[in-house]
Parts: structure tokens; C-alpha cells; sequence
């Protein structure tokens, strides 16, 4: 009590800074106590100082900081918007309700009534990194009895809260159900839950019922069902709001909290007959999970018109959705049977699935068609005159390379283009050429010009990550921000010269290869990308550089030799940069060229005889590749939750070098990395560094590209179109890299996986049955998941490569008609078999097929092989 009158005395009197300390500490509770009966005049004087001095703090404001600060602001300043100003920046977090319960009292004492003005301000600057605690402090500011603010983000932060509730001063939770009921904020917030994009996956949470193992799933759409039943919320509103969110769209991850609720609520016949132009719209139009439930709900209604479940069976129809077209197929065979009188009128539609792309689905069509009376068509069936290959158009030459930067305005626009990505990894050769180019000659104007770019860069690009073993964001910046210092700087230069050291040894035996990384993690590729950055960084501003050597004239990263002859001729008696002149001569064609040889060995100097050597060697050779088996690592001591995310085996590739050749840069050794290893995208970097060693590309990025299906990771495929541009020999590595892309878990990646092999198979580089063997013992092992295959492939043999796709799946077949349990999305894979076979004409032996195709039943699978049996065996 002596403190806290004495803190309260020394406020009256004018001094602040003890109370500062306080905010320093998190002291809330004191805080309130001091500022208890202060008059306004020495509040106000309190606040401007508050005010400067919080201008001056470059910290963040946790919530214990946070707390006492609001309490301050709160109990302080004159006004909501002047409050705001201070406790709606991103920097500042509250602690939830109890910091809410503080500042009410401070506020009470004060006589303050802009609480929910102050709320409203700080609901409109909540963010996406916004914690849900501090979200409570902010609903707490609001009387029980008004209006809350309806922001897409206030409501977003509410469905968080309310699936996690405060535990910290209770023991079991409360129900969520009971907290709902008492919940000040559902009758206003309950309809914008139809509302918001993307609420539905925060929406499909589980509830902790004692502890993590007692869980009841889908906890609110349950509970708003059981509230409906009990009188506490509108039916109707209910019903109508999940309908038309579904109606309106959103991602399928995003739909499932609403087709749950619907599914809670199970609406009566007469309720869904009450809604069928919404249900028929949506059986039409909606993803098949929801269109299902459309199918469903509308199958129980006794009552609709014929003419319009016609009409939107013949877009049913048409859908590749084979579950949906099956079941509304058996629809309608009901129909016809209870409408006998317009059962030809029915089969008409029916018909409508004799065109399916399934094969299943279109003898089906066809023989309920015919049994409701249509005659089959003349000829039906699909006529083969004769062996068809792929018809894919051939790539094109690469692209020449765009001009050189030769002005600051536009290096700075590819600079901030560069800096604002959201991604990382696209090749910067160009601004680097530029950059060196520039900074020869004006390093002031180019600093002063990138000043104000890189001060509002993007925020990826604003250090280095430590998680990411290949992160360049810290170097990159590091590079661009030292563009026109003087050349005396010597701390950075000395940092340059240090980070060079530690990716060269000078004292290099046979044993070491040249090119070294401080993490065993990062590929020499990539090492070799750090050295360019580092040997960039520490020349940068020398005058009379005219650009960088490796600078490619191609755009998949190719030099030309005789561009590269021509540069360090120009360059005369000065010695070019060691990474600049490695890098450039890692891109060029491979091949012995003796007449350019000659050419640069008359340059006499020691670039010339390097580059000289260089063509008479032939360049980089091709490696020997290994397939290997990597099993999951130990578990390590204690809990390991990463070690349970980890796939149980993962395959992958060895390069060596080819006996007698000196690997000087380790490039053509490498063994596969552990598997947890992530790259975050920089893999897109790598085929410009070896544009013409497509196996050894893929090799490193194959970890990357497993994990995109074994780990499920997302953009691991992202590199693999730019390989169709890489020269040389594929291998097992590009082999296996198809096989797991075709695997991966997300749609781009299986979409990026798609533009490669449709590049490989147009260029007549593709190794089918090699990807398709290796897709085969992916499976088999339980590796890749072949569901997420089938749809690729389908669209590999739509888009005019069914000859691949074909051969493809003949290597893949059998080890999955072997397997102990057929994997699912084998019999669409046969279905595709079945089609490509009979569309190309070629006739492959798939070992296996026979005994499946003679054994008893109508499984699903049993059926298909019998049907890619009789295409195979056909004469």
C-alpha cells in the first residue's frame, strides 16, 4: 500500500519515469492502482508524455507489456482515436480478458464511456497474425448490449476463440454448447458464419472434452445443430445460411464445415423441397462432395418436377465426377421405372453418359438407356485404324536471354519486383549483371535509387532464415544495400572475404572438392550460388567491370561459348572473378569445340587457358547414378514429434563422378540429404546453374519433389518445368522425380509435374516405362498414393500423349497387381490403361493382368482388367 501511494504521489508531482518501468515490467496491476483518483490535468500531462516516449520504443509489446501499456493509454490520453492509435498497431498485444477487465476498471474510475469507440478502431486493424487472446481483450472493451463490430477478421478471430478456450483459470473447460448460450456475441455474429471466405475451415474444430485424447469433432456445426433444436437459434437461419454459402462457393477444405452442419440439422423432405431450385443448382454446379449431398437430400423429395431433375441430370452427366454420375445414373433408372409413360424421354438423357470419359460409366449408360427403350447407335464404340502416338507439339528453341540492364531506373523496378515476391527463387542473374554493371560506373545514383526500395522491401526479404539451410534472403540483401558504398568500407568487405573463405579451400587434395557448404544440408549447386553472391558482394563497385562473364544468353540459363570468349577478351589482362568464370563455364554446351579451344588459349592469359581447357575436356561430364532406399532416421530421446511426420522409407539418387575424373566442385557427389531436409522453393534456382545436366538437376531436386508426396509439403514441384530445358541425359533421377511428382499431395505440384512430362514425351525425351515403373514401386510400397496419380495422367493422355501415358502405366501395373491388397485407384488406373490402350492401338503385355482378369467376382477391379485384358489381347 506504501508503494502504491507513493507512485500515485510522485505521478501528481510529475514524474513519469517510474511509471514507464512499470509498462518495462508488465505491471498491470499496479499501474491501475496508481492512477487511481488522479486528477485529469495530470493524466493528460501523463499521456503526452506516454505518447513521446512510446514513439522512441522499438520493441514488441507482448502481452504482459501490452497489458500495462493499454491500462496506461487507456487511463491517459483524451480520446478514443488518439488510443487507438497506440493499441491497434500490430506491435502491441494484449493479454485477453484480464487485460480487458483492467482497463474497464481504469476506465470506470476515470469516467471514460469511448470504449466501444476504442473497440470498433482496434477491430478494424486486427490482422491475420492477430493472437485470439488479444482479440478478447478487444471484444471485452464492448458493453454485453452493443453492437459488435462485423470485420471478416473480428469474426474470424471469434470462431478461433472459440475453439480455444481460456483454460488458464479453470480447470476442464466449458462445454462449448454452454459458452454459446451465454455468448453476448452469437445473435449478431451468427449470420456473418455464411458470410466471411474461407470461415469454414476454422469452423471444423475439434472440442477437447478432459483431455487430447477425448475429443468431440466438428464441435460447432454440432453444437449449432443442438442450439436449433432446442429453440435457442433460427432453424430456418440455419438452413439458409449453410445453402447458400455452398451456393456461393469456396475452397472444398472450406465447404465441409457447412455441409456438416447440414448434415447435423438432416432437413426434412419438405425443407429441402422448400429450397430445390438451390439443391438442383448445386447438385449441377458444386463440388462433388456437396453436389453428393445435393444428390442425396433430392433422391428423398417425392415431389419434383420431372422436367427439371432432367435438365440438371444432363449436366450431371457430363461431370468427370464417376461417384455423382453413378449414383444419379441409378436415379434416374428409378424414375424411368416409376414414370413409365416417359421412360424413352428419360433414356434420352440417360444417354447422355454414353459419351463419359470413364469407361465403366459408359456401358453402364448404354445398357440402361437401351432398357428403357433407346436403340443403341450404329457403330458404337471407338474405331482403331491403326497404331496412334502421342501428338505433342516439339519444343521450341530457348529463348534468348533478355538484354542486359544498362539503366537505374529499370534495375531498380526489377529490384523491387525481386523484393516483393512472395516467393523465392527466381534466377537474378540479370539484376546481378545489372548490378555489377551499374555500380562500375554511377555506385551513387544506384544506392540513392535503391534506397527507398529496399527500405519498404517485402517481408521475406528482410534477413536471413535460420530454419532454411538455402536461405539467400539475408545475402541477396546484403548484396543489394551495398551497392555504391565506398570502397573503403572495410568491416563489409571483410565479411565478404569471410563468407568467400568459407565456401573455397585453398588447399584442396583430391579428397575435398573445391566448393564447400557450411551446412552439409545445401546442395554444391546451391553452394555455388552463396559463392557467386559472396564474390559479387565483396568486388561490387570496382570500376571498369562491363558485367558479370556467367551471365547467361539463353533464358533456361545457357551461355554461348563464343559470347563467353568474347567477354574475357574484353576484359584483357585483368583477372576475372574465380565463382564468376566458374559459373559460366558450368553453362555451356558439353562437348570437345577445339577451334574455340585454340581461340582462347591465344588470349594468353590464365582465363583463356582455363577457358581453353575447358572446351577441349568436353565440360562437365555425366555422372554415375545409384538408386538407393533411405529408411526413416532414429527417434530421438523424449518426444519426437517430427520423427512421426516422417515418411518410413524414401528412394533417392547417388551421383558420382565417372572414374579417373576429378569432381573438383563436388557437383557429380552427392549423397541424398536427410529427409527432413526442406529447400522453401530455392530448387528453381538450380537448373540455371546446370542447364545442361538434366539428371544431375533432378537429383537434387528429387528430395524436395518426394516430400511434396511423402510429407505432403506443398510447391516441391515447382522446379521440375523448368528442367524440360535442361540438356542432357535424364536417368533414374528425372525417372523417379515424375514418379513422385505425379504423387504429390497438392494440385500445383501434380499440375507442375504434368508440364514436365508433356515437355519430355513433345522433346521424345520421356522414359515411360522407366517413370512408370518407378510410380508402380512407389506405390506398391505404400510411398505415393496412387488416387492423386490418376487425375495427372488423364490429363497427360487428354492433351495428346496417351502413347506415354499407356507405356506409363503398362511398367506400373504390375507390382500393383501383385500387391497383398490392391492400393486404392486401381481400377481407374485400368479404366485409363483400358482407354489409352484402345485409342493408340499398341498392343504391351502387362504381366499380371491375366490372373487378375481371371479370377471370380465382379470387384471393380476384377472388372477392369478383364476389360484391359480383352483391349491387349484383341488381334
Amino acid at each position: 500500500m506504501k508503494t502504491t501511494v507513493r507512485r500515485r504521489w510522485e505521478l501528481a508531482a510529475g514524474g513519469t519515469s517510474d511509471l514507464f518501468d512499470l509498462i518495462d515490467a508488465g505491471s498491470a496491476g499496479p499501474i491501475v492502482d496508481a492512477l487511481a483518483g488522479l486528477p485529469e490535468d495530470r493524466r493528460r500531462a501523463v499521456g503526452v508524455a506516454l505518447t513521446d516516449w512510446f514513439k522512441g520504443q522499438r520493441s514488441f509489446w507482448g502481452s504482459g507489456k501490452g497489458t500495462a501499456l493499454a491500462v496506461v493509454v487507456v487511463g491517459c490520453l483524451p480520446t478514443a482515436a488518439q488510443a487507438g492509435a497506440v493499441l491497434a498497431r500490430r506491435s502491441v498485444v494484449a493479454d485477453g480478458e484480464r487485460a480487458a477487465r483492467l482497463v474497464r476498471a481504469v476506465a470506470a474510475d476515470r469516467g471514460v464511456t469511448w470504449l466501444p469507440d476504442l473497440a470498433r478502431r482496434m477491430a478494424d486493424k486486427l490482422h491475420r497474425d492477430t493472437w485470439v487472446e488479444h482479440w478478447r481483450f478487444v471484444a471485452g472493451l464492448l458493453p454485453t448490449d452493443a453492437e459488435p463490430p462485423a470485420g471478416d477478421r473480428f469474426v474470424e478471430l471469434w470462431v478461433r476463440s472459440l475453439s480455444s478456450p481460456d483454460r488458464r483459470h479453470r480447470g476442464v473447460p466449458v462445454p462449448l454448447i454452454d459458452r454459446l448460450r451465454v455468448d453476448p456475441l452469437l445473435p449478431a455474429l451468427l449470420p456473418r458464419l455464411f458470410e466471411v471466405d474461407g470461415l469454414g475451415a476454422p469452423m471444423m474444430f475439434d472440442e477437447i472434452v478432459t483431455d487430447w485424447t477425448d475429443r468431440r469433432q466438428h464441435a460447432l456445426p454440432t453444437a449449432l445443430a443442438q442450439l436449433s433444436a432446442e429453440g435457442c437459434v433460427d432453424r430456418a437461419t440455419l438452413l439458409d445460411g449453410a445453402v447458400g454459402r455452398l451456393l456461393r462457393g469456396d475452397r472444398p477444405v472450406a465447404l465441409r464445415a457447412f455441409t456438416t452442419l447440414l448434415g447435423q440439422l438432416r432437413p426434412t423432405a419438405g425443407e429441402v423441397a422448400a429450397r430445390r431450385t438451390d439443391y438442383l443448382r448445386l447438385l449441377a454446379d458444386a463440388p462433388a462432395t456437396v453436389a453428393s449431398m445435393a444428390q442425396k437430400a433430392l433422391r428423398e423429395v417425392s415431389d419434383l418436377e420431372l422436367e427439371a431433375v432432367l435438365d440438371t441430370s444432363r449436366e450431371v452427366l457430363a461431370r468427370p465426377d464417376k461417384a455423382l454420375v453413378r449414383g444419379q445414373l441409378a436415379w434416374l433408372d428409378r424414375l424411368a421405372r416409376g414414370h413409365r409413360d416417359r421412360a424413352g424421354e428419360i433414356a434420352e438423357v440417360i444417354a447422355v453418359a454414353a459419351e463419359h470419359p470413364a469407361v465403366d460409366l459408359r456401358e453402364r449408360a448404354t445398357a440402361l438407356a437401351a432398357r428403357h427403350g433407346l436403340a443403341p447407335s450404329a457403330g458404337e464404340g471407338p474405331a482403331v485404324t491403326g497404331p496412334r502416338g502421342d501428338d505433342l507439339p516439339p519444343p521450341g528453341p530457348s529463348a534468348p536471354a533478355p538484354a542486359p540492364i544498362t539503366d537505374v531506373d529499370e534495375l531498380v523496378e526489377e529490384v523491387a519486383v525481386l523484393v516483393g515476391a512472395e516467393q523465392h527463387g527466381e534466377p537474378i542473374d540479370r539484376i546481378l549483371d545489372g548490378l555489377v554493371r551499374l555500380t562500375a560506373t554511377d555506385g551513387t545514383r544506384v544506392r540513392a535509387a535503391l534506397a527507398p526500395v529496399l527500405a519498404r522491401r517485402h517481408w521475406s526479404w528482410a534477413g536471413e532464415h535460420n530454419w532454411d539451410p538455402c536461405c539467400l534472403c539475408g545475402l541477396v540483401g546484403d548484396v543489394l544495400e551495398s551497392a555504391g558504398e565506398p570502397r573503403p568500407a572495410a568491416p563489409r568487405r571483410s565479411r565478404w572475404g569471410a563468407l568467400l573463405a568459407a565456401v573455397r579451400r585453398t588447399d584442396r587434395s583430391s579428397a575435398q572438392p573445391e566448393l564447400v557448404a557450411t551446412d552439409p544440408r545445401v546442395p554444391a549447386p546451391h553452394a555455388l550460388v552463396r559463392a557467386r553472391l559472396a564474390e559479387i558482394g565483396h568486388h561490387l563497385g570496382e570500376p571498369g567491370h562491363l558485367g558479370l562473364l556467367a551471365t547467361p544468353t539463353w533464358a533456361n540459363g545457357a551461355l554461348d561459348p563464343l559470347a563467353l570468349l568474347e567477354r574475357l577478351t574484353a576484359l584483357g589482362d585483368r583477372e576475372p572473378w574465380h565463382w564468376d568464370l566458374t559459373q559460366a563455364l558450368l553453362r555451356l554446351p558439353t562437348g570437345a569445340d577445339e577451334a574455340l579451344a585454340d581461340k582462347a588459349g591465344a588470349l594468353r592469359t590464365p582465363a583463356g587457358d582455363r577457358l581453353a581447357g575447358w572446351l577441349r575436356c568436353g565440360g562437365l561430364p555425366d555422372p554415375v547414378m545409384r538408386v538407393a532406399t533411405l529408411a526413416r532416421r532414429a527417434r530421438k530421446s523424449g518426444y519426437d514429434w517430427e520423427y512421426e511426420q516422417l515418411p518410413a522409407r524414401r528412394v533417392a539418387v547417388e551421383l558420382r563422378p565417372p572414374d579417373g575424373y576429378d569432381d573438383r566442385y563436388g557437383l557429380l557427389t552427392s549423397d541424398p540429404p536427410p529427409t527432413e531436409t526442406e529447400y522453401h522453393g530455392w530448387t528453381r534456382l538450380w537448373p540455371s546453374v546446370l542447364p545442361h545436366h538434366l539428371g544431375v538437376v533432378a537429383a537434387y531436386v528429387l528430395p524436395e519433389v518426394a516430400a511434396a508426396a511423402d510429407m505432403d509439403r506443398r510447391d516441391g514441384a515447382v522446379a521440375l518445368p523448368s528442367l524440360v530445358e535442361c540438356g542432357g541425359p535424364g536417368g533414374a533421377a528425372v525417372d523417379l522425380t515424375l514418379a513422385y511428382g505425379l504423387g504429390a499431395r497438392h494440385g500445383t505440384d501434380r499440375i507442375a509435374t504434368l508440364d514436365a512430362l508433356l515437355g519430355l514425351a513433345g522433346a521424345g525425351r520421356l522414359d515411360a516405362a522407366g517413370v512408370g515403373g518407378h510410380l508402380g514401386a512407389l506405390v506398391a510400397g505404400e510411398a505415393v498414393k496412387l488416387t492423386r496419380a490418376v487425375e495427372p495422367l488423364r490429363d497427360a493422355a487428354t492433351a495428346g500423349a496417351p502413347l506415354s501415358v499407356w507405356r506409363l502405366l503398362a511398367a506400373a501395373l504390375p507390382p500393383l497387381l501383385t500387391a497383398r491388397t490392391p492400393p486404392r485407384g486401381l481400377p481407374d488406373l485400368l479404366t485409363l490403361a483400358a482407354e489409352t490402350a484402345t485409342s493408340t492401338g499398341v498392343r504391351i503385355e502387362v504381366a499380371g493382368l491375366a490372373e487378375v482378369a481371371g479370377r471370380g467376382g465382379t470387384s471393380r477391379v476384377v472388372t477392369e482388367a478383364r476389360r484391359l485384358h480383352r483391349v491387349v489381347t484383341a488381334a
